[in-house]
């Protein structure tokens, strides 16, 4: 197929988490900045797909207008990961990570939308044997910081249908309080984002096992630590990490070194559909879990439905539970125990709403 044109949108659509807004993000976080990309070939079909962008969307889509697209038009691509790989030497100046990455997972994205589409075929056919067609997500919630506001947002979550919840408080006595709310039996994962010292996460990941927590998430800095974080792996907690990795090299670093129980490539990031099919391979080779990290509306979270119905080996999927002023391209209404049906159609089956790109698009 060969490429015709390479278009870059950020579109920003408000949304209210029921807090301040305050905690995991460098500044106020009020709004869900998607980095859209379409990709058009010779022949007129679109393909779509999307770079991470939460505060730092204008970087990605630099990246994708000043280096990538002038490389890709006129490429003819058969096939995408070829492409990636090709991408990932020639831009390795710039980074292997970061921003970089970001950019050519969007591309990528968009390129196998832009393959299935053409196939006419949804993109779990071309990606594995998987035919499931409804998906099981739990509430991610944001960090809130409050004793009594993250309680009542995690009972609300469950009365909206889910069954598991992710918090992402960093104090026992908040994350205490959410299991005090919502009782033992609802499943808690805990995820700091890399909050805690090497000590605090050794005596806290002690109480969460206790506790039966379902699993912990990035509870040191560097989250590359791999050293540190295979010493914090023990019985009855699963450690999950793995979001701010990039590539399957990474990825590779990190089982080697037994860091984590469970990877959570994050499909905008770790470099798209290629990057992420890498993981799901490397993780079914060792014997790991695979929990995509997913809290996106656009592309991307369609793109992880498709992962996870063509590949057995990725679990329950990710939901960011806020309410959005507008969405780009529903998926539908949660279902009760938190499932969404798999987008229908070819290719990742999303179409981006007119009315909401021409609304909240600024860039």
């Amino acid at each position: 197929m060969r490429i015709r044109s390479v278009e870059t949108m950020i579109v920003e659509i408000p949304f209210d988490d029921g807090g301040k807004g305050e905690g995991i993000t460098p500044t106020t976080w009020n709004t869900l900045e998607t980095v859209l990309v379409k990709v058009v070939d010779e022949d007129g079909v679109v393909g779509w797909g999307e770079g991470f962008g939460y505060f730092c969307a204008d970087a990605t889509k630099y990246m994708l207008d000043r280096n990538l697209a002038p490389l890709t038009v006129g490429m003819d691509v058969s096939s995408v990961p070829a492409w990636n790989l090709l991408m990932q030497r020639r831009l390795h100046l710039f980074g292997r990570y970061g921003v970089t990455m970001f950019a050519i997972s969007g591309l990528d994205m968009a390129l196998w939308d832009l393959t299935a589409k053409r196939a006419g075929v949804p993109l779990r056919d071309l990606l594995g044997p998987g035919r499931a067609e409804r998906l099981n997500f739990y509430a991610s919630l944001v960090r809130y910081g409050d004793p009594l506001v993250a309680p009542a947002i995690s009972e609300a979550a469950l009365a909206d249908g889910f069954t598991d919840l992710k918090l992402h408080e960093i104090t026992m006595a908040d994350i205490r309080a959410c299991r005090q709310a919502v009782g033992d039996h609802v499943p808690i994962s805990v995820d700091v984002n890399g909050a805690w010292s090497e000590s605090e996460a050794a005596v806290n990941a002690s109480a969460l096992a206790a506790g039966g927590y379902t699993w912990l998430e990035e509870p040191i800095f560097p989250p590359e630590a791999f050293d540190a974080l295979a010493a914090l792996r023990r019985p009855g907690l699963p450690l999950a990490a793995g979001e701010n990795w990039c590539t399957a090299v990474q990825f590779a670093a990190a089982a080697d070194a037994g860091a984590a129980d469970l990877l959570q490539p994050s499909v905008t990031k770790v470099g798209g559909v290629s990057e992420f099919l890498a993981v799901a391979d490397l993780a079914e080779e060792r014997s790991l879990g695979l929990l995509a990290h997913s809290p996106y509306f656009g592309p991307g979270v369609f793109a992880t439905m498709h992962l996870a119905a063509a590949r057995p080996s990725v679990g329950q999927l990710e939901y960011l539970y806020v309410k959005r002023e507008a969405s780009l391209a529903d998926v539908g209404p949660v279902q009760a125990g938190g499932y969404l049906n798999l987008p229908t159609g070819p290719g990742l089956g999303f179409e981006p709403d007119p009315d909401v790109v021409r609304r909240y698009r600024r860039a």
